[in-house]
Formats: C-alpha cells, sequence, structure tokens
C-alpha cells in the first residue's frame, strides 16, 4: 500500500513539473517558382531551415545581410537561428525575384553603451564599451557623435561585436560630446564625455612660472587661480590673468622654503562645453 502512494505522489509531482521549453526549426521549401511558405513567424532564438526541392541551384539572402547560404544543389540546406525580433526580408540571389520573410516575436534588439572615463583631459582618449542583446560575433555597430553645439550627429566609427557580443571604441572628443551605437535599428541610451582643458605650470627659471591653457577655444583674458598646497589641501594665493597665447609668465610669492603650486581653471572660466580643470604640481625655494 506504502509503495503505491509513494508511486503515485512521484507520479502526481512529475505531471505537476512544467514543460521544458527549447528552440523550435520551421522548415522552408525551395519550390519552383517560389518559397514554401513565403511567410513566417517564430519566436526569438528558433531556427529556420530552407531545403531545396527544386532540380536548380538556389541561394538563400537576406535583403540586409543578416545571413547569405552558399549556393545549394537540389537536396541541400540552409539553417539561420534568429536571436533579435523583427521582421527579415529575404530573397534568392540565383533568382531575385523568389522572395520571402521570417517575422521574429519577442524582446527588440537592444545595445548598452558606456565610457571606461566619462571625464578626459583635451588631446586625450577613452574608450566607449557595449555589449548587443543577441550576444552575436561579427555584428556591425554605428558608432555616432554630436559635440556640444552641433546642429546634428555624425557617425565616428562602425566596429565589430567579439564574443558576447561585446564591442568597444576608443574616442577622442575635443569638447563635451554624446555618443550613441546603433545596431539592428536600436539605439542604445547615450554617453556624455566631458573635456577638462589641458592646464599645464612649468618653471621658467628658479622662482617665475609659465601657466598655459589649451582647448579648442581661445582663453586670452580668463583668469587661473594660483593655489599652493597646505596641510589642509590647495589654497589660493593669486588670481592669474591669461595673455593673448592662453598663457602668462608670473613670479611665484615669495615665500621661504619649499611650496608647492599649481594653478587651477574654474568652470566658470573653462568656458562652455569644458569643465574645471588644473595643472601639475611645481616645486618653487625661496632661501631667503
Amino acid at each position: 500500500m506504502m509503495r503505491r502512494l509513494l508511486f503515485f505522489v512521484a507520479a502526481t509531482l512529475v505531471l505537476a513539473l512544467p514543460a521544458s521549453s527549447s528552440a523550435a526549426t520551421t522548415s522552408v521549401k525551395i519550390v519552383p517558382g517560389s518559397f514554401s511558405p513565403a511567410n513566417v513567424t517564430i519566436a526569438s532564438g528558433d531556427t529556420v531551415q530552407w531545403t531545396n526541392t527544386t532540380a536548380g541551384s538556389h541561394q538563400i539572402v537576406s535583403d540586409t545581410g543578416n545571413f547569405a547560404s552558399s549556393t545549394l544543389t537540389p537536396g541541400q540546406s540552409f539553417a539561420f537561428t534568429f536571436k533579435a525580433a523583427g521582421k527579415y526580408e529575404y530573397h534568392d540571389g540565383l533568382h531575385p525575384l523568389l522572395k520571402g520573410t521570417v517575422t521574429v516575436t519577442g524582446p527588440p534588439p537592444e545595445v548598452t553603451l558606456g565610457a571606461n572615463a566619462p571625464v578626459v583631459t583635451y588631446g586625450g582618449s577613452t574608450t566607449l564599451t557595449g555589449k548587443t542583446s543577441s550576444g552575436d560575433s561579427g555584428d556591425s555597430v554605428v558608432i555616432t557623435s554630436r559635440p556640444l553645439g552641433a546642429s546634428s550627429t555624425q557617425q565616428v566609427a562602425t566596429v565589430t561585436t567579439g564574443a558576447g557580443g561585446e564591442f568597444s571604441s576608443t574616442v577622442k572628443p575635443t569638447i563635451e560630446t554624446v555618443y550613441t551605437a546603433t545596431w539592428k535599428g536600436a539605439s542604445s541610451q547615450s554617453a556624455m564625455i566631458q573635456v577638462r582643458p589641458k592646464v599645464r605650470l612649468t618653471r621658467f627659471s628658479t622662482t617665475r612660472l609659465f601657466a598655459k591653457v589649451t582647448s579648442s577655444i581661445s582663453y586670452a583674458g580668463h583668469f587661473v587661480l594660483l593655489q599652493r598646497r597646505t596641510s589642509v589641501g590647495w589654497l589660493t594665493r593669486a588670481r592669474i590673468p591669461l595673455g593673448p597665447s592662453s598663457g602668462r609668465l608670473f613670479k611665484a610669492p615669495h615665500v621661504r622654503g619649499t611650496r608647492s603650486y599649481r594653478v587651477y581653471l574654474t568652470a566658470g572660466q573653462a568656458g562652455s562645453g569644458y569643465v574645471a580643470s588644473w595643472s601639475n604640481a611645481v616645486r618653487v625655494r625661496f632661501l631667503h
């Protein structure tokens, strides 16, 4: 009696388990003058298999370059797995009037985009990285940019996905720029890269310093702040106006001993499309 009860419970549990889902394959025959059926609808992840049942040769070619078979002689087949939702039109490469459509249901294609360094110094670069939802390698992803003030976007690169659908592209923005990735009609969320003007401080002589700011604009008439390192951080000691060449030669404050200085460019002085920036540190020594 106990054995029968245990068997009944086990059988009930097996019947209660959900059926396992697996990808399906839809068959399309190449018949004289057409594909049969010419239009099929499948789920994302399913496969379509075309079989040549004619006495001649045929070739399956996607209208948008997503897939293509070799020449199929009588009896040969070609299969392709569709991993992204959408409508895929195709034709016979050897008989262009033969056309068909595969409609794939499921989540729409998605592509991500980010940057390893969202702020760069003028003249420097950063790497954009992303991933496609299909996870396929060999897909093309278009990277576009829109610098601040530009009236339209421009294509800056076309990259190819690697393992897992991942891709990367190195860019060198000269001003605040928004980047977007496009794949199979889907656009990523924008990635904004901000730019710091390049600020340099060099020693012209023992106690004289030269400050220089560089970006795509002139800094004549702007100013930088001369700052000295202290135990509580960088403290401002003077305001240094910049000349026609976006630079200024000046004498360091006379303070006995060795001191470290830098120049700081505020966001307001950096200009539209740029963020605050600062120079390297320079040590100055006064003996008396």
